[in-house]
């Protein structure tokens, strides 16, 4: 099948023809998803000016307690400041060594071998001790609040 120059000539003015309808619903998709998003939008003029809302409010819920009193603990030659003073208390009424172990787990973020390794215990049985060193932190937090 020879192509004439006439044939050429359609196939390529349909191409060009597919391609501008292709462009131009590209173009009204991109519009109607802009103008979607823009519908959903606020501008914060309009909230400040017209609701009269502050720019940062604070929920009461989320707000952390001031600080009213600081702790020192002593864990392994180190000084802990705490601000807590139910965790003090639950904490003091732990062993040496698991105060030690919660210590190095969560203020130094030492691996779990390394503790196991410090206190002659494997890896899992230091996990071990160290969460049933937070179970017994926690049943005395628990405790103590109930008492007060």
């Amino acid at each position: 099948m020879t192509c004439t120059e006439e044939y050429k000539e359609h196939i390529e003015y349909t191409f060009h023809a597919f391609c501008k309808i292709v462009i131009r619903n590209a173009s009204y998709t991109a519009l109607r998803t802009w103008s979607r998003k823009h519908k959903r939008e606020i501008s914060l003029d309009y909230i400040t000016d017209e609701k009269h809302y502050p720019l940062g409010t604070t929920d009461e819920y989320f707000k952390a307690p001031e600080p009213d009193e600081e702790y020192i603990v002593h864990l392994c030659g180190d000084t802990v400041i705490l601000s807590n003073g139910l965790l003090v208390q639950a904490l003091s009424r732990l062993p040496a060594q698991k105060q030690e172990m919660l210590y190095l787990s969560f203020f130094k973020r030492m691996p779990q071998h390394e503790i196991g390794r410090r206190y002659g215990r494997s890896r899992s049985a230091a996990g071990y001790h160290i969460r049933k060193a937070i179970q017994q932190l926690y049943e005395e937090m628990e405790g103590l609040a109930h008492e007060e």
